[in-house]
């Protein structure tokens, strides 16, 4: 059965698209069928995948927008049993497009769906807000996988996250759950690290990954090759800790 799991956090610099990129390449090279789609104007999970986001003539926008089916946009990457709906900075206007649009916040649930059962596991990789197309994704996601980056103010914001998810659960996708926390950047020589992760286990109690991604120079560099880091380097700390995760990912619930 099928499983569409929104990555999400308001805040930027989180390891969002990372985590989409490395989580579903760790996930496809382990014989799954992902497909992630790009819902961030900035397309930077499409080009991290290789894709050149200039030349896709058909993207997310067209499928949230438009109306066309999402298969006519899903493209292969050059990787195993991975696929992505593209996006690029055409979607930068989508936020205000879908204001005048009958059932909005439905847009990419109702785009999904007929593709859905194609894949084991869909991606959302989401913008750095809590506008209307993240408030689709949310309405399209079974669950919500929320990156947390060791450093200040690593909460800030996340009471508001979790309070949009629950409106949402109220009002529009009442089956939607949390997937799991993961804690991002983290450098094991600094106290501050070590208080974040305390910090955020008491936070969400029983909801937090056991697999911490470390902060590593290889997963910095790789989608610069447009390649996820088990195939940039798949010795690295980076790639390491990503297929942990995608072990712990299948293992069910936190």
């Amino acid at each position: 059965m099928s499983k569409t799991v929104a990555i999400a956090n308001q805040k930027g610099g989180v390891g969002k698209t990372t985590t989409s990129v490395n989580l579903a390449a760790c996930l496809a090279s382990m014989g799954k069928k992902i497909l992630i789609i790009d819902v961030d104007p900035q397309g930077n999970t499409t080009s991290g995948l290789g894709v050149d986001k200039r030349r896709c003539e058909t993207t997310v926008y067209d499928c949230l927008i438009g109306g066309e089916p999402m298969e006519n946009a899903i493209l292969p990457t050059e990787f195993e049993n991975l696929f992505v709906c593209p996006s690029n900075i055409d979607l930068s206007g989508a936020e205000i497009d879908l204001i005048s649009v009958m059932g909005r916040e439905n847009q990419l649930k109702n785009a999904i769906k007929p593709i859905k059962s194609d894949y084991d596991f869909i991606f959302i990789d989401t913008p750095p807000s809590l506008g209307l197309i993240t408030i689709n994704t949310l309405t399209a996601a079974d669950s919500v996988l929320i990156p947390i980056q060791c450093e200040f103010y690593a909460l800030e914001g996340v009471s508001q996250l979790t309070s949009t998810i629950r409106k949402v659960k109220e009002a529009l996708n009442p089956s939607i759950t949390l997937e799991g926390i993961l804690l991002t950047m983290y450098d094991s020589r600094t106290n501050l690290s070590i208080q974040v992760v305390d910090e955020v286990k008491k936070f969400f109690p029983g909801k937090v990954y056991k697999t911490i991604i470390p902060r590593n120079v290889r997963l910095s560099e790789a989608p610069g090759f447009g390649q996820p880091v088990l195939y940039y380097d798949k010795g690295s700390k980076g790639a390491e800790g990503y297929m942990s995760l995608a072990k712990e990912f299948l293992g069910g619930e936190v």
